[in-house]
């Protein structure tokens, strides 16, 4: 499992791999991005009520009362990290379970017991100051990785916390004498991929941009507006919140700012490349084909060693109904990684759509053998219950 600040990427970006590569030039940033905001063509934005920064992190009076008596009696701080890492993960305690799509404030993380990994980052943070601990942001550096929502996929990326304190927990991984890191996710932090600590406004800013992103795939074009324009706002620097509102100027057929908004994301950082590839389908729509080309042709060179990338193609022929073509693009991923669990959960659908039940059955028990997180687990060996049915 990899989470968090999600970028729109159209399946359409896919198709356009060119055959040579000039591009030269790279874009400069505007100095006044007030241009690229449409507040006019999105009325009803002005209304939309978004989360402000402290009530994104706002604690309710059951949170402070648990911060007092169950970690503040704790004088040694790193005592007080761990009892805060068993509060939110034991099952006699909050508890917090994974769920993709709950992207919630602190206080709805908490009453809820559930978290993707941005808001589960969000509660930690908010309990842990409150608890006086001194905790930093992490944006951990992951591999290109997509998810299918619906017509979308979903570029994600990775934030999680540190904190003081080893402790012993699948979610919890220990870095040094003195430092912890939550996640939901072990494999992030056993990988020990580049991480960099980013401020607070950044979090904000990813926060409105996952919310965005939920209103986009929902089609409230007007809300997702609203977060991608808070969300640029609050950290100007942060491209992929750019490069989601030059999406939705797209699909809103204001192509001429649209344009704009991707350039100026790809100013910030030549290496989105979600940006530079929406980007490209967009210049192939206006007919700038040659343009498209080379810019389809640099990001294929980036990507063309990243299993996750091949993992993306083959979701894309097993939505078309092409599952031999999904079946060698499963086959090619896995090539450059065997050990994910997620490339052989995919290629068995691919063989099971194909009507080879055997070797979907031989694929998703790989899957299981390498998967490590229960509610996966279980959710695959239901899957094949039903597959040892029609074999």
């Amino acid at each position: 499992m990899r989470f968090t600040s999600k970028v729109l990427v159209l399946p359409l970006v896919l198709a356009l791999f060119g055959c040579n590569s000039t591009v030269k030039e790279k874009p400069i940033v505007l100095n006044n991005t007030n241009n690229l905001y449409l507040d006019n063509s999105f009325p009803s934005s002005k209304s939309a009520n978004i989360e402000t920064e402290e009530e994104i992190f706002a604690l309710s009076d059951e949170m402070k009362e648990m911060v007092k008596t169950k970690l503040l009696t704790q004088k040694d701080h790193r005592k007080r990290a761990n009892k805060l890492l068993r509060q939110l993960f034991l099952t006699n305690q909050i508890d917090i379970s994974y769920n993709s799509q709950a992207n919630l404030i602190a206080k709805e993380a908490y009453n809820s017991k559930q978290a993707n990994c941005m808001s589960l980052t969000i509660l930690a943070y908010a309990l842990a100051k409150e608890a006086g601990l001194n905790v930093k942001f992490q944006d951990v550096q992951i591999p290109e990785y997509w998810v299918r929502n619906g017509e979308f996929n979903m570029l994600t990326g990775h934030v999680n916390l540190l904190l003081q304190r080893p402790v012993e927990d699948n979610r919890i991984v220990l870095l040094d004498r003195n430092i912890l890191e939550i996640d939901f996710d072990p494999f992030v932090a056993k990988k020990r991929f580049p991480k960099k600590e980013i401020s607070k406004a950044t979090v904000v800013s990813m926060f409105y941009n996952n919310k965005g992103a939920q209103a986009m795939v929902r089609g409230e074009y007007d809300l997702a507006y609203a977060y991608f324009k808070a969300a640029t706002v609050k950290d100007p620097s942060f491209s992929a919140s750019w490069g989601n509102l030059a999406i939705l100027y797209r699909f809103t057929e204001h192509f001429d700012v649209s344009i704009e908004a991707y350039r100026h994301a790809i100013a910030i950082d030549d290496e989105n490349l979600t940006a530079l590839s929406n980007f490209a389908v967009l210049l192939n729509k206006i007919g700038e084909e040659s343009m498209a080309s080379e810019i389809s042709n640099r990001i294929y060179e980036k990507r063309k060693h990243n299993p996750y990338f091949y993992a993306l193609l083959a979701d894309e022929e097993l939505h078309k109904g092409n599952f031999e073509t999904a079946i060698s693009y499963y086959k090619k991923a896995i090539r450059l990684d065997q050990t994910e669990h997620e490339f052989y959960f995919g290629l068995a659908r691919a063989y099971y759509l194909n009507n080879n039940s055997r070797s979907a059955e031989f694929a998703l028990r790989k899957a299981i053998a390498l998967n490590k997180v229960k509610s996966i687990d279980d959710r695959y060996i239901a899957k094949l219950a039903v597959l040892k049915q029609t074999t």
